[in-house]
């Protein structure tokens, strides 16, 4: 691997560019092939996504292992919107994962958890599942079981008992579409609906926040990148191309789901030449970068 600053970093949303939005897991096997490649010649790889460390532990980490990852590979893990973070490789064992850091500042209240916990077993369990493995979010996540048009029909209603919860605790709450505050006060929490899933946490929370904690991990290692690539699949995810252009770095951001619209920005933003989406764009580019560096 070479010493000198590497030409590009990675910063990679996990649902749609690098796993199926319909299966929550890696289905192209060129996708951890180059990922692993990229890693060899030592292209830093960070994964700045709203899942959960045991997400990323069982689905992304297994496979880079598995394909060969070197133990001194730059790869990083930011979970939950930049609230969970560790670094990724073979040294730390079967899981792949360091020694975790969780900023527990930024945990949704634990009773409020807990209600929606039992919300979902009581009215909606048919529908979505509670993930137990978030430290910091509450989220509930449509059932494999169902389709994408079910989901999404009753996905306000569930996201609107939340908010009433959060409201009837005296929070100030707004939906990620929402600028304006739906309760009087300070906005402490966000509901973030998603296209298979509801996010609910604390308003400091957001792919701006774990492209911060991206460059301090990659600072703390070795040479910043020269430029930043940063890929998604929704609008939130623009967040992290948007903070690291007014920091000063280069950054081009690609989009794997365009069909919300792209919006204009000061940094190009790229999406599939061929019209692919979700991890099939994502593999495009992934093999794109490889050709170019390798």
């Amino acid at each position: 691997m070479t010493s000198s600053a590497p030409g590009l970093g990675l910063l990679l949303d996990v649902d749609g560019p690098i796993a199926s939005p319909i299966t929550r897991s890696i289905n192209l096997p060129e996708i951890t092939r180059d990922l692993v490649a990229l890693a060899v010649l030592g292209i830093p790889l960070v994964f700045n996504t709203g899942r959960s460390d045991a997400f990323i532990r069982d689905e992304v980490v297994g496979p880079l292992i598995a394909a060969g990852l070197p133990d001194d590979a730059r790869v990083y893990g930011v979970c939950e919107k930049g609230a969970v973070w560790f670094r990724i490789s073979p040294r730390f064992g079967p899981t792949g994962i360091g020694p975790l850091s969780v900023d527990e500042s930024l945990a949704m209240p634990a009773d409020f958890a807990e209600e929606m916990d039992l919300l979902v077993t009581g009215r909606f369990a048919s529908d979505v599942f509670f993930d137990h493995t978030k430290r910091a979010m509450v989220s509930v996540e449509q059932q494999k079981s169902i389709d994408t048009a079910t989901y999404l029909a009753m996905q306000p209603g569930f996201d609107d008992l939340a908010m009433r919860s959060l409201v009837g605790r005296g929070f100030g709450v707004r939906r990620l579409d929402d600028v304006r505050p739906d309760a009087s006060g300070e906005v402490q929490w966000r509901i973030d609906p998603t296209i298979i899933s509801t996010d609910i946490e604390s308003v400091r929370l957001g792919k701006d926040l774990g492209a911060a904690r991206s460059v301090e991990l990659l600072s703390a290692d070795g040479e910043l990148p020269v430029a930043w690539r940063t890929v998604g699949d929704s609008r939130s995810d623009y967040a992290m191309a948007d903070w690291l252009h007014a920091q000063g770095y280069s950054v081009e951001h690609v989009d794997v789901r365009p069909a919300d619209g792209v919006p204009d920005k000061e940094y190009p933003i790229r999406v599939s030449a061929t019209g692919a989406i979700h991890d099939e764009a994502g593999a495009e580019f992934l093999a794109g970068w490889l050709r170019e560096i390798a």
